[in-house]
């Protein structure tokens, strides 16, 4: 923890989604000509044709980094996030969800554009799967012009979302953030996000990656893609030249989390989980909590297993803030 605390204890950016959890039936997917338990990007068209067919069951302001700072703030952390929405309904929606939630944000009602708000239809049929099309609108076109640099300053962290890179102006943006935070001091935190993101944008994630960053946090799958080894061990020594510290998840099998000096692998928790979404996103959450308020890696890591072997014992990405408060009140007095 720095010695003169900032004012965020990090600062967040990826895509602002708005998640739309729908019950349908395997009718209604081959209706719409629609591939069961896949999760594909759909354009403005399809949005169209799609939303106003279905009813929502819950509705969430959303996004990868946005479920990790919603879960940060909850936990009691100082959270900034960047994003873009639009000027209708479900943009006001998610700027007033994220007040709500006690994060910090470069949005206000009276800058918002014109335009479409992205979001995440996701599609649960009686089987419980889930199919997810996501729409990016507005967020699609995140630039610097999201970018608060008095804010990036006052923080601890940066935190990027991996998902950036696959975006014209977002990856740039991404990059001009780096070069902000280490001006400024602030530690640089990236994720891959989705094995996905290294396979068919391995140049614009080296890019952001420059010349190493302070934390990323991944899973197996992605590290192995991105040193390009089978061998988990191998592939995390080569992980060691581009990351300061790291924690690699590994499910069930909890994590290996790299401080810099130790390598450690912290056991996971055994639960019967339905549902898996969201379990990155939380583990981040919790992660970044402890890290900034005093936990060793290893105990970070603890917690942030911890904190998603709960997420993935139900429905959804989110936790409530008295659930996430209890958790860390019961982790803390076990500690």
């Amino acid at each position: 923890m720095s010695e003169t605390r900032k004012k965020y204890d990090v600062y967040g950016m990826g895509n602002a989604l708005v998640d739309l959890v729908c019950k349908v039936d395997d009718g209604f997917l081959a209706d719409m000509g629609i591939e069961k338990g896949r999760m594909i990007l759909i354009d403005q068209a399809a949005h169209d044709a799609l939303v106003p067919k279905l009813t929502p069951e819950t509705r969430q302001n959303a996004g990868s980094v946005a479920n990790s700072m919603i879960a940060l703030s909850y936990f009691g952390g100082n959270g900034f996030y960047s994003c873009k929405v639009a000027d209708d309904e479900d943009g006001r929606f998610y700027l007033d969800q994220l007040r709500e939630e006690g994060l910090a944000t470069n949005l206000t009602k009276e800058t918002l554009e014109q335009g479409t708000t992205g979001k995440s239809v996701v599609m649960v049929t009686p089987d419980a799967e889930r199919t997810f099309n996501t729409f990016l609108g507005a967020t699609e076109t995140f630039s610097t012009a999201q970018l608060d640099g008095d804010a990036l300053a006052q923080s601890e962290w940066l935190y990027i979302e991996g998902y950036l890179v696959a975006q014209q102006t977002a990856q740039p943006a991404a990059v001009e953030a780096v070069r902000m935070a280490k001006i400024n001091g602030v530690k640089v935190a990236l994720t891959f996000s989705d094995v996905f993101m290294i396979q068919h944008f391995r140049q614009g994630m080296d890019e952001l990656i420059g010349d190493g960053v302070d934390l990323m946090l991944c899973n197996e799958d992605e590290v192995r893609a991105y040193t390009g080894s089978d061998d988990l061990a191998a592939a995390t020594d080569a992980l060691k030249k581009i990351a300061k510290t790291f924690a690699i998840t590994r499910g069930p099998n909890g994590t290996l989390v790299y401080d810099g000096k130790e390598l450690t692998e912290v056991p996971g928790f055994k639960v019967q989980a339905i549902d898996t979404v969201g379990a990155g996103d939380m583990f981040a959450g919790a992660f970044f909590y402890g890290i900034t308020h005093g936990f060793s890696y290893e105990n970070a890591a603890e917690f942030a297993n911890l904190a998603a072997s709960r997420i993935v014992t139900k429905f959804g990405p989110r936790l409530t803030k008295d659930e996430l408060q209890g958790l860390l009140k019961t982790f803390k007095s076990d500690s």
